[in-house]
Parts: structure tokens; C-alpha cells; sequence
């Protein structure tokens, strides 16, 4: 049973209802994705909400972080809200992805990255933004020259080569050269860090790959960053060419842990995107009727014009739909709901009663019992909407039933109980 609500509440305790749940401003999934060894990648990937995405992005955490950070997840929705699908994946041996942490090193950081690009490209679309928070942002900055269809990259609080990372590490050091590794502390927790992680970071050409990145480059950096000073975002955007563009994040600490500052970031990066990433040019869908509807190759969302009115429609998951917009009979639902409230309020205007507000909650199922028992006369009806009002205001109880009747008069109520004739033409 499908249930519209146009003013959130609860509803009766009947079979035909469920209780309405507020939908958060993004939708997510969880995805798996294999790294160069075959090692599966825990990644969650937000999409914006009633649309599909302009564009895809990844976001690389920061070192021995995880996809599920707070600033990580109140960046990428300030990108989901701006119409940007985000993946977010740990990378190998970090959160819930699999793999030794110890094994890896930044060579297998970018080769993570680009694995997850080739997932967005075989499943969805390729990225065209990378976002890399920390040595992930040093990791986006080499990743790029293996995903040609990246426009843009964004760093925030970036390294400009490995010397912070080592500086991490200075106490562990010693251990490090006299027996290959050491157990360190990071952010409070133990990790197992092996020489082959310093020398591949040694290795890495961070100027080189900075100066002939040939993308947007949008540097994000705190001055109160004591992680990684803001020096390092300073050589960044020197040794870069045009375009190329400087934040800083005044305030911020390195992990962005204040969430004003995490949205701030994700709306800034949002915005210096847009510049880069234009929307997919499509030719408008214009109304040769009342309303025209438009439904391409894939998927089932749908666009809906009407007058100058821009909707969209779409089938739940598991029906085969990416859910960015209520289902056919959901927008049927609506129709009957919004008539419905429309009719109520003209009708105590015209008398003058004091009707401050209507909510009205609508299901609709099939009621195949009731048919089947009398399916020759056509008595019995498959289709059932049901309906339930709330209605504020200063009425009486014989006013209020009064409006109970008037709701059952409402022009779309009486089409859908009359018979109706559909005829269906070749415009083209």
C-alpha cells in the first residue's frame, strides 16, 4: 500500500496505513567494490535527493580515517543537496573494508581511488570531481592523471609533500629503521606502520603531478591547521597552474570537526564546481498539451512539465527504480489529496468558517477480495484510495462533518469515481 502525506503526522492504525517518516535531504546505499588484489572496499554512495545527479564525485578520507568521519558526511551532503552523487569509500585495511592496513602504502591509496572510479564508470558514471581530505587530497592529486574524465579536484588541509606524514610518525621512527615497523598512535588508536609505507611515500613525485595536473584545483586550508600547517596549501596553489583557486578555512581545525565548518566546506566546494561541472545539456520539454512527460532509454524517472511547473516521477528500488520521485499512483494520490484540501478551503471560505488548516493522508491499494466476489457487475473495485482528514480551526462538530461530506465532491474525487474515456493518439 502506497501512503501520501501532505502535511506530515500519523496516521489511523489501519491495515491500508503506514506511519510517514521524514526523508533526510540525501539518499545512500551501501557498496562494495574490489581494490587492485581483489580486496572488497566498504563505500556508501549518497545521491541527491528527487533528481538524478549532475555529476559524480569521490571523496578520499584523511590518513587512517574512514568514510564515516562527521565531516565526511556533512561535506558530501552539502554536495548531495547541490545535485552531486558522492562515493565514499574506506580505504584498504581502514573501517570496513578489507585488507592489512600495515600492507598498504600511498601507492595502493591512489590505486584505491582509481579503482573506485572505475566501479562509478562500469555501474554509473565516471567521476568528474575528486575530493581528497588530508594525504587523501594528496592522493586525489595523483589519482587524477589516471581518470581522464575528472574535471575538477578539490584538497582540503593537503599535504605539498610527505614530510607530515613522517612527522606523525617521528616517535616511531627509530623502530621503524631498526626493525621495518612500529606500532604508533593515531588519533588514539594503534597502527601498524612498515618502512614501505615511508619509502613509497618518498617516492611519490607531489610537485611534478601538482604542476601538470591540468584540472580545476580548488585548495581548502585552515591557518589554525596543526596537522598540516598552511604552508603546504600555499606551495600547493603555487606550484598548480590556472584554474586554480584558494579557501581558507578560518577557524577550522584539520579534521573539521565543528559541523558549521564541514557544511561550509562541502557548500563552497559545491559552488567553485558548478563553474566546471555544467549540468548535461538537455533540450527542454516543452508542453505541446497540458502536460508533457518524458521518459529516456534508462531507468524509470521521469520528467513532468506542466505550464512552468518542473516534476519528476520515478518507481521505488525495488521495482527497478533509482526512487528520485514519488511513483505514477503516488502522484495520483496527490492529485486526489491536493483537490481535496483545495475544495475543503473554498468551500469554508465561501461560508465563512474558520478553517485554519487541512492535512490530508492518503493510501491507495488493491482490494481483490471485494472484486472477486462480485467480479460480473463490476460492484466491487481493484483500485481503493483511502483518506483520512485533519481539520484545525474553530468548527463545530456539525461543520466539521459537513466539510467530511464536501471532501467527497472535490472534482478529482468525482473523476476518478466516474468512468472515464482515455484517448491515446500519435503526436509524432
Amino acid at each position: 500500500m502506497e501512503v501520501v502525506s501532505f502535511v506530515f503526522g500519523r496516521l489511523p492504525n489501519t491495515e491500508f496505513a503506514k506511519e510517514p517518516k521524514f526523508i533526510d535531504s540525501m539518499r545512500s546505499q551501501e557498496i562494495l567494490f574490489p581494490n587492485a588484489d581483489g580486496l572488497q572496499l566498504a563505500a556508501r554512495l549518497e545521491w541527491p535527493l528527487d533528481q538524478h545527479p549532475n555529476n559524480f564525485a569521490i571523496f578520499a578520507h584523511c590518513f587512517t580515517c574512514s568514510k564515516s568521519l562527521a565531516a565526511v558526511r556533512y561535506i558530501s551532503r552539502a554536495l548531495t543537496d547541490q545535485g552531486i552523487a558522492v562515493l565514499r569509500f574506506d580505504f584498504t585495511g581502514l573501517g570496513e573494508s578489507e585488507g592489512d592496513f600495515s600492507e598498504t602504502n600511498f601507492s595502493a591509496n591512489i590505486s584505491d581511488i582509481v579503482h573506485a572510479a572505475s566501479f562509478l564508470r562500469q555501474h554509473y558514471q565516471a567521476p568528474s570531481l575528486l575530493i581528497g581530505h588530508s594525504l587523501g587530497g594528496a592522493a586525489v592529486l595523483q589519482a587524477a592523471w589516471d581518470i581522464p574524465e575528472v574535471k575538477a579536484v578539490s584538497t582540503i588541509g593537503a599535504p605539498y609533500d610527505p614530510e607530515h606524514v613522517i612527522r606523525l610518525l617521528e616517535h616511531g621512527l627509530e623502530d621503524i629503521n631498526r626493525q621495518g615497523f612500529a606500532e604508533v598512535q593515531i588519533g588514539g588508536r594503534p597502527f601498524r606502520i612498515k618502512k614501505q609505507f615511508l619509502d613509497d611515500l618518498g617516492q611519490a613525485k607531489f610537485p611534478e603531478r601538482i604542476a601538470s595536473l591540468q584540472r580545476a584545483l580548488l585548495v581548502l586550508h585552515s591557518p589554525q591547521d596543526t596537522i598540516v600547517a598552511i604552508e603546504n596549501a600555499a606551495k600547493i596553489y603555487q606550484a598548480a597552474r590556472h584554474p586554480k583557486s584558494f579557501i581558507s578555512l578560518d577557524r577550522a581545525d584539520h579534521l573539521l570537526s565543528n559541523k558549521a565548518d564541514a557544511i561550509y566546506t562541502g557548500n563552497v566546494i559545491a559552488s567553485w564546481a558548478a563553474r566546471y561541472l555544467p549540468p548535461e545539456e538537455k533540450t527542454p520539454l516543452i508542453p505541446e498539451k497540458e502536460v508533457a512527460v518524458r521518459l529516456g532509454a534508462k531507468g524509470f524517472t521521469t520528467e513532468i512539465q506542466a505550464r512552468h511547473h518542473h516534476l519528476i516521477a520515478d518507481e521505488p528500488e525495488a521495482v527497478g527504480g533509482d526512487d528520485f520521485g514519488p511513483s505514477p499512483y503516488e502522484l495520483l494520490s496527490a492529485s486526489l489529496g491536493a483537490c481535496t484540501a483545495m475544495t475543503l478551503q473554498m468551500y469554508a471560505r465561501r461560508k465563512g468558517w474558520n478553517l485554519q488548516e487541512v492535512e490530508v493522508h492518503l493510501a491507495h491499494g488493491k482490494d481483490y477480495p471485494s472484486h472477486l466476489q462480485s467480479p460480473d457487475t463490476g460492484a466491487g473495485k481493484i483500485d481503493v484510495f483511502e483518506r483520512w482528514l485533519t481539520i484545525t480551526g474553530d468548527l463545530d462538530e456539525e461543520q466539521r462533518q459537513r466539510l467530511l461530506e464536501i471532501a467527497n465532491r472535490c472534482p478529482v474525487h468525482r473523476t476518478l469515481e466516474n468512468d472515464i474515456e482515455i484517448r491515446t493518439n500519435l503526436l509524432r
